[in-house]
């Protein structure tokens, strides 16, 4: 019986030290973060905005507004909380999208701008602005490996979602 006794309280310190352990390690250890969380936006160059967002809304159902239309949904990790995701057709003249030639720019939802800046200097990724801060978020504009200019977005969704709706604007959903 004692050595049963003594044979439990030493797998039972020997666990607790490893956990004891493990808890002070993992502190130490650099925390994994979220890079890009989703798509944010797709904007892209046409001929005629106007009758690109009366063709998309007549053919395909979108609720569009003069910025293109707005696409409701839920957040996967906590599905009373909603996401946004804007789709804008613009001039094939427009300038927004230099210094890329391309005729189309992804806008990308982050978890996290500093910290994901900062991880992109390190990676000497083209940073074109400075983060401009605005009610429903952060925005930030890079460059891929091929000169395509990419928005980043640390959206606040319920600051977006007040916007709409004052603005009276239907979602997509």
């Amino acid at each position: 019986m004692k050595k049963t006794t003594i044979f439990i309280l030493s797998i039972a310190t020997a666990f607790g030290f490893g956990f004891a352990c493990k808890t002070i390690i993992s502190r130490n250890e650099p925390t994994e973060f979220k890079k890009v969380t989703g798509i944010g936006g797709i904007f892209f160059k046409c001929k005629d905005a106007n009758k690109m967002r009366e063709w998309y809304h007549t053919n395909l159902g979108l609720n569009t507004n003069k910025y293109g239309t707005v696409f409701e949904w839920r957040q996967a990790t906590d599905s009373t909380q909603k996401g946004f995701t804007q789709w804008s057709p613009f001039n094939e003249k427009t300038k927004y999208f230099e210094p890329s030639t391309k005729d189309y720019m992804i806008n990308y939802r982050v978890a996290n701008m500093d910290l994901l800046l900062d991880d992109l200097k390190k990676n000497k990724v083209t940073i074109l602005d400075s983060v401009e801060t605005v009610e429903y978020g952060k925005f930030v504009h890079i460059l891929d490996v091929e000169g395509n200019k990419i928005e980043l977005w640390e959206p606040n969704d319920k600051e977006y979602d007040k916007i709409g709706k004052k603005m009276g604007s239907i979602t997509t959903k």
